[in-house]
């Protein structure tokens, strides 16, 4: 077929998932072709229970899978997705052919699948497939299409129905234990495990201290030049044949490990006395060790690679990698995105070696192509490399984009052309330095050196590193030209203090590494998976560092204590490898479910090896473990030791921490703990002082009308002022009796407020006056500031002080002025603290409505509560920035539109059939009405859909 052939074949609808995609592949096909959009998924598993057909009751209704019945699943139209599924069938009744054109991977085809199953076409049905978006491409696409991969289908539908049961049978534990709208995962409880794990770890790390010596030696020739330094730096590697301890030599206990008898632990006072026995010490090169270097060119990226370097270079979450590169590819400027394949066509291999020799020339071009082997395990994407699209590859100066877009382009672009490069050769050098010191003990010094003689690959791409410290590969380090004998003068002989530290915290990018290292997932959903943990709370991020919250330490704690299986890093990769053998045909689907749901026995069909894991591990039954909750103990499970009588809990409202009280049954003093305090920094000193800090419980005294106590507290979002309510008042339902409440104002505080500032906070707003209509005008406090308050019309106010001393005639005169319109002057900043590292733009402190914040222009992110302005340096300016921006922006949630009230009968006169009609449509209204009331419970009981994301997909 030949999409110029459109005479003879009538018309062509072509169904893609990406109005973006639509319509880029929509020009390249020209007349003949209608190419639509089905806007992702259009039908999947219901997200409630309300979803599901009337005929489905019990678990079948909770679940959405019907476990009884070969795990049949019970698919429904999204609701959003019913207009679009009216117009695709519109739009297919007219055509003579369909192309099924979404993504080739498991997730396309099973896409590809509903579109097949909910539009019934009736004429000849297409899968057509491509790995980028070109004329050439889409064309050849069209040209030699395929049918339906049914086994891709069947394994998305079995991730799809194991991740529904893991994430709607463990969520409401969580729910019921810990904290209400919780979620857990088969893959997103994996991770962040990983991430708590690692903050125990910080937690129980201890840091070590060592000391060593660096010496500046002299060759004494001269001149000197970059080539051949006159001096060089050595640092000292052993006294009487002895190692010097380095930062490795110690555990996280702080004391040297195992096996370290002969290493040499010096502190400072043994280093300073060292260095002085030195001072006179004739110093001589006693070795020279020299050995080629090679450097070969990092293979083209895949997605995981492309996140990570995407972290490391631009600063890019994964989120936002796999957002850019998702555009990228529906443009038409690079292949898929989604793809464990470091492989390239011939036709990319051309490319890139004509790119090549036409920007470095033939020196930098291998005689021979490279090829690269896929180093991920059981990889199942029959994609390239991520790479530029085409059969020439586009600069990024030729391609028009700019920002994010470009950045991204251009790593691709670099990595891709880089690959087909030759090595990197060179030098690597080792020099030792000897002498004895005054008291008698021998000394050597280490340096080591590198020079690159041909840069090759490094000239196009250096890859980055997760350690900040860690030296990339194009760095030289020249030594002088010494040999063994050469004398050498000690310029400087310097002690150097040293300390452990703990293990760094997961970024983004060391995450996904961590993830495909250990096996657990499929590397084209982490970036999903991060976003999950992140938007659930579990996880929140300080600069690029992934910090569990004290929310995730409860989860964790209850799911490894009685759901240990279900987050065993092993166990699940192996869960993995028995999907990718399902997939394979080597395994089938409903045995593995049901022994994965109801274990092996009476409920599972089959002994291990014929439920596709072959090495007969239990898997324990799903549904027995999620039945018995009695032996989890709810506070247990969310409270952490501090100290003997400091305890950390994790509450419904937050985590706070509580000394125990001197009396039984009564409750312990407590204080709230920031939610952005990582867990490694509860220390029993900072327990100690949070718990010393007022209360907030403080009486100020009756209120003289009503009688009821007034006091002050300190909540989690500032101090306020409240009454508490007499016993027995109805705190639910329609007579429901809610405090009245105040914040305080910024010039008061806990220990200043009295009872005369409780009661002017309480009686706000405060009616003013009546202007010369009788409006009413009041002084409110909002969460903007003070204002006035006239009908509709709100002026705001300079100061809180004024919301109880302003008169009428001044608030008459505030409104005889021009309501002021769009922003006032920009006030100048407060402090200049430089150049954002990210952005690459000034950055200043200002001052705003809710205090001071720093700003680039672009992102704006608020001081904390230690954060002044004074004091602030330009690191932590950075710091805000950088975690403001991880989170993305606030997710506005758009207000439901009260129901219209049914317009009032016309007493007109109207036709017979009209009455009737509308009688009939007033019938259906009621039913629907009684049917809405009743689907409302069972709603309630399912709220999981609600809450747990899809884990995999």
């Amino acid at each position: 077929m030949s999409p110029s052939s459109e005479t003879a074949h009538g018309q062509r609808l072509v169904i893609v998932e990406s109005p973006a995609k639509a319509k880029t592949i929509k020009g390249y096909l020209g007349p003949g072709y209608i190419v639509e959009a089905s806007v992702g998924h259009i039908r999947d598993l219901p997200s409630t229970a309300a979803e599901v057909p009337d005929k489905y009751t019990g678990e079948v209704r909770r679940l959405g899978v019907d476990v009884d019945h070969d795990f049949a699943p019970i698919y429904v139209v999204n609701a959003d997705k019913k207009s679009q599924v009216s117009k695709l069938k519109s739009l297919l009744a007219e055509s003579d052919e369909l192309f099924l054109a979404t993504d080739e991977d498991r997730e396309g085809e099973a896409i590809a699948w509903h579109l097949q199953q909910v539009l019934k076409p009736k004429v000849p049905v297409h899968r057509m497939v491509f790995h980028e978006i070109t004329k050439t491409a889409i064309q050849e696409a069209v040209a030699n299409p395929r049918e339906l991969n049914q086994r891709l289908v069947d394994a998305q539908e079995t991730r799809r129905i194991l991740d529904r049961l893991y994430g709607f049978e463990v969520s409401p534990v969580l729910w019921k234990k810990v904290m209400p709208k919780l979620s857990a995962g088969r893959v997103q409880s994996v991770a962040t495990r990983l991430v708590v794990e690692r903050e125990r770890e910080r937690m129980a790390f201890r840091t070590a201290s060592y000391w060593d010596l660096v010496g500046t030696f002299g060759t004494g020739r001269t001149p000197a030049d970059a080539a051949n330094p006159e001096t060089f730096g050595a640092r000292l590697a052993s006294v009487d044949g002895k190692r010097i301890a380095s930062g490795r030599d110690f555990g996280s206990d702080g004391r040297l490990k195992a096996g370290s008898a002969n290493t040499l632990h010096l502190d400072e006072q043994a280093v300073r006395q060292l260095a002085a026995a030195l001072e006179q010490t004739a110093f001589s090169v006693r070795s020279v060790e020299s050995k080629p270097y090679r450097r070969s060119p990092y293979a083209p990226f895949r997605t995981t690679t492309l996140q990570q370097e995407a972290s490391r270079k631009l600063g890019f979450g994964a989120k936002r990698t796999m957002q850019v590169a998702q555009k990228l590819y529906e443009n038409g400027f690079i292949t898929y995105m989604r793809t464990d394949s470091t492989t390239l066509s011939d036709t990319a291999i051309s490319a890139a070696r004509t790119q090549v020799t036409q920007l470095y020339g033939a020196d930098y071009l291998p005689d021979a192509p490279r090829t690269y082997a896929s180093k991920v395990k059981n990889a199942q994407e029959a994609h390239e490399a991520v790479r530029p699209s085409g059969d020439r590859f586009r600069t990024p100066a030729e391609t028009g984009l700019s920002g994010d877009d470009f950045k991204l382009y251009e790593l691709i672009w670099m990595r891709t052309v880089a690959s087909q490069m030759k090595d990197a050769v060179g030098q690597s050098v080792t020099v030792r330095v000897g002498g004895a010191a005054a008291d008698g003990r021998d000394v050597e010094f280490s340096a080591s050196g590198k020079i690159i003689t041909f840069h090759g690959f490094l000239k196009a791409y250096v890859e980055g590193a997760d350690d900040p410290n860690a030296e990339l590969d194009d760095r030289e380090r020249r030594l002088p030209q010494v040999t063994q004998g050469d004398p050498l003068a000690a310029e400087r002989i310097t002690p150097e203090g040293h300390a452990t530290k703990p293990p760094a915290r997961y970024t983004e990018a060391s995450l996904v590494k961590e993830l495909e290292d250990r096996e657990i997932g499929r590397p084209s959903t982490y970036a999903s998976i991060i976003d999950t943990i992140i938007q659930r709370r579990y996880v929140f991020k300080k600069g690029t560092a992934l910090v569990p919250s004290f929310l995730s330490f409860a989860v964790v704690n209850l799911l490894e204590k009685h759901f240990g299986r279900l987050v065993d890093y092993d166990f699940t990769a192996r869960m993995e490898d028995d999907l990718d053998r399902i997939a394979a045909g080597e395994a089938q689907s409903v045995p593995w479910l049901k022994r994965f749901y109801f274990g092996e026995g009476e409920g599972a069909a089959g002994g291990a090896a014929e439920a596709g894991n072959g090495d007969g591990d239990h898997l324990g039954g799903l549904k027995e473990l999620v039945t018995d909750l009695g032996a989890i103990d709810a506070r247990e499970i969310s409270s952490f030791r501090i100290s003997d009588d400091l305890t950390l809990r994790v509450g419904r409202y937050g985590p706070y921490v509580e000394r125990a009280s001197v009396v039984e049954g009564e409750p312990g003093r407590r204080a709230d703990i920031p939610d952005d305090l990582p867990p490694d920094e509860l220390t029993v000193e900072l327990a100690e002082e949070l718990l010393a800090k007022p209360s907030g419980d403080f009486e100020l005294g009756p209120d003289p009308v009503s009688g009821n106590m007034l006091v002050a507290k300190d909540g989690r979002y500032g101090p306020y002022v409240t009454e508490i309510l007499p016993e027995g008042t109805p705190k639910t339902g329609k007579n429901a009796v809610k405090p009245r409440t105040a914040s305080l104002f910024k010039t008061m505080s806990l220990d200043t407020v009295t009872l005369e500032d409780a009661l002017r906070l309480l009686a706000l707003p405060r009616v003013v006056g009546t202007d010369a209509e009788g409006a009413e005008i009041t002084a409110q406090n909002g969460r903007y500031g003070p204002y006035l308050k006239r009908g509709t019309d709100s002026r705001s106010l300079t100061s809180e002080d004024q919301l109880f001393t302003i008169t009428l005639d001044e608030a008459l005169a505030i409104y005889a002025q021009p309501k002021q319109r769009g922003r006032a002057a920009a006030a100048p900043p407060l402090k200049e603290l430089g150049t954002d590292p990210v952005s690459e733009r000034p950055v200043v402190v200002k001052d705003g409505r809710f205090g001071p914040y720093v700003t680039d222009g672009e992102t704006n992110a608020t001081l904390r509560k230690d954060d002044e302005v004074e004091t602030i340096t330009p690191e932590r300016g950075y710091e805000l920035l950088a975690e403001k921006r991880a989170r993305g922006p606030v997710k506005k949630v758009a207000k439901k539109a009260p129901a219209k009230k049914a317009a009032a009968k016309k007493t007109t006169t109207t036709k017979t059939a009209a009455t009737k009609t509308a009688a009939k449509k007033t019938a259906a209204k009621k039913t629907t009405t009684k049917t809405a009331a009743a689907k409302k419970t069972a709603a309630k009981k399912t709220a999981a859909a609600e809450t747990t994301a899809t884990d995999e997909g």
